[in-house]
């Protein structure tokens, strides 16, 4: 048995491509394939970003030698950046409130129906599941975690490889990262712009509510397009989330950042 685990370790490295790591991991079942299977793919990231650093530092040694030759004109065009559109669309979301839904603890839903609390750990758990191999990223609910558009990033990024380089984004440009996300988000998998670059912006953590709205969206879109297979159960209608949520309140199941009441 530890020869076969050797072999299969040693097939596993010897794989260079994201996209087949990806698809292999998400049919994987054995704990010590998948196991290995997220090495492999923490090392080709780690191995991407070394050589995208490496091929970064020897342009800039070149445009540092061709502007001692005066040629600086010829040199700039070796540096593309890509080009992402400005959000247009936005979704109203009330804007003072934080709460996440990552504290839930529900257990795994049986044959009744599922309630909010499933969904949104089940939503929550896929998320993390999806970008266990970035660096950079640690979803642990859907508010903070996604403040510097990183997540997102990583999100999209999983299913489109060849879109964008993950390794060039930088976390402190916020503004960047989101559209990024977003407009790859539409393009590929026709994900409408639910949230809105400039109220991300001026709120230190997203409202929790917005961002699992729109990962639901992407979910679904991936689903159309069979690029993603669906949960263990469906998500619920909006409307059945609200009463819901305003159950958890009045038994003080429901966890908020914020401390404003509800006017009498």
């Amino acid at each position: 048995m530890e020869a076969v685990a050797s072999s299969s370790s040693q097939d596993i490295a010897a794989i260079q491509d994201e996209d087949i790591l990806n698809k292999m991991l998400d049919k994987a079942v054995d704990f010590e394939e998948r196991r290995m299977l997220r090495a492999a793919l923490r090392e080709l990231l780690k191995k991407k970003r070394e050589k995208r650093e490496k091929e970064r530092g020897s342009r800039q040694e070149d445009l540092r030698q061709l502007n001692q030759r005066g040629a600086v004109g010829s040199s700039t065009s070796q540096q593309p950046k890509p080009k992402v559109s400005p959000i247009q669309m936005s979704f109203n979301c009330p804007p003072n409130k934080t709460a996440s839904s990552a504290d839930s603890s529900a257990k795994s839903p049986t044959a009744t129906a599922p309630n909010t609390k499933n969904v949104k750990q089940m939503l929550l758990d896929w998320c993390r599941a999806k970008t266990e191999p970035y660096e950079g990223v640690n979803i642990k609910n859907f508010s903070s975690s996604w403040s510097d558009g990183i997540a997102f990033c990583a999100l999209v990024h999983r299913f489109f490889p060849d879109s964008f380089e993950y390794f060039t984004l930088d976390p402190t440009k916020r503004r960047d990262n989101f559209e990024l996300a977003f407009t790859t988000a539409e393009k590929m998998a026709g994900c409408p712009p639910l949230l809105d670059v400039e109220d991300l912006l001026h709120m230190a953590e997203p409202d929790w509510k917005c961002v699992y709205t729109y990962i639901q969206e992407f979910y679904r879109c991936l689903v159309e397009k069979g690029l993603s297979p669906h949960l263990l159960v469906p998500l619920p209608r909006e409307e059945e989330e609200e009463e819901e949520e305003e159950e958890e309140e009045e038994h003080g199941g429901a966890r908020r950042t914020d401390h404003s009441a509800s006017s009498a």
